[in-house]
């Protein structure tokens, strides 16, 4: 990303898993619903789980994600390029972890 598009806001990113920012943002997502006081049994959930990907498929996949949606098709040939290229020297294939996050609460009974 940084040779394709070095000038984009993102390209000065460190390379980073998100999650604590999400599950920051998910505490505070519970404790305002808390704080309307009309639901009741607020929680957080947390859901680990993988996803295995061909090149092929995670390829397809990549353009339609995060700031690759922004870049010139130029630019982003150059991006799937190199993706490829790292997934091949993968053996063609890799398995992605992901968490899904969740805030649910109840509505509580009008008085």
């Amino acid at each position: 990303y940084r040779r394709a598009a070095p000038d984009s806001p993102l390209s000065r990113q460190p390379a980073r898993r998100p999650l604590d920012v999400y599950q920051a943002a998910y505490v505070k997502f519970a404790d305002t619903i808390r704080a309307t006081g009309q639901f009741d049994g607020v929680e957080q959930w947390r859901f680990d789980w993988e996803q295995s990907y061909t090149r092929d498929q995670w390829l397809d996949l990549l353009p339609t994600t995060g700031g690759l949606t922004q870049l010139r098709p130029d630019q982003l040939a150059g991006v799937l390029d190199a993706v490829g290229t790292a997934i091949d020297s993968l053996g063609g294939s890799f398995t992605m972890k992901y968490t899904t996050l969740a805030a649910t609460a109840v509505r509580a009974r009008a008085l």
